[in-house]
């Protein structure tokens, strides 16, 4: 699609092209929580060239998702997230080399932490990579967390959580307890590792740096809220 106005702006929570306020794919009007969000919004669209890319709109696109997917049944939205709750990358941990061992306590061992601590929880730590079901009470506390989220927090802690495996970390986002850095290295954990060990794989790498592009623009998008 070609470009089609010449100027984006913002108008308290919403933004204009030419003047007249954007819709979503379903035509409902694109109307944010914040003005911060809506002008971060409206500099994408300023943004864009002659040709439309929706993967030039990272914002507008989680916005059009929070109205027009997760408002449309937030308990279920909510539901696909909180099962990360019951596999969550952080629990599940190498049996071998002391090295990896070692460097996955340092990184994650805080997180689980954390979780523990701010939701009341156990979290049971698993060696090896066969499943394990987590405590009944942990699920269902970390699920109440997850479904108590507005619509726009749920529409960006989905790429985060399914892109990084893990719910806690999609939580310690959330509630800003961890920096975003951090938490990017910590759910790559094991792919740097053998990174370090192997050297570089051209394919891994493009995909990590795509995968990081949506990393950045949900974190981006929950920081503007």
């Amino acid at each position: 699609m070609k470009r089609f106005w010449k100027e984006a702006r913002a108008d308290g929570r919403q933004v204009l092209l030419d003047g007249r306020p954007v819709r979503t794919p379903k035509r409902n009007l694109l109307e944010v929580p914040s003005a911060a969000l809506a002008e971060a919004m409206a500099s994408e669209w300023n943004g864009v060239g002659e040709e439309l890319d929706p993967q030039a709109l990272p914002l507008t696109g989680l916005a059009n998702a929070a109205i027009d997917i997760v408002a449309a049944d937030h308990q279920a939205f909510a539901e696909n997230l909180a099962r990360y709750g019951e596999t969550d990358l952080l629990a599940y941990r190498a049996t071998s080399p002391d090295e990896l061992i070692a460097r996955q306590a340092r990184e994650w061992d805080p997180l689980l932490d954390w979780v523990r601590t701010r939701y009341d929880v156990h979290v049971d730590v698993v060696r090896g990579i066969m499943h394990q079901p987590q405590p009944e009470a942990t699920v269902a506390r970390l699920r109440e967390a997850t479904f108590a989220r507005t619509d726009f927090e749920l529409a960006a802690l989905s790429p985060i959580v399914t892109i990084g495996g893990s719910l806690v970390v999609g939580l310690a986002l959330l509630e800003r307890a961890f920096e975003p850095e951090q938490l990017w290295s910590a759910v790559n954990l094991d792919e740097l590792w053998q990174e370090e060990l192997w050297g570089e794989d051209a394919l891994a790498l493009e995909a990590r740096e795509a995968r990081r592009r949506d990393w950045d623009a949900a974190v981006r998008f929950l920081y503007l809220l």
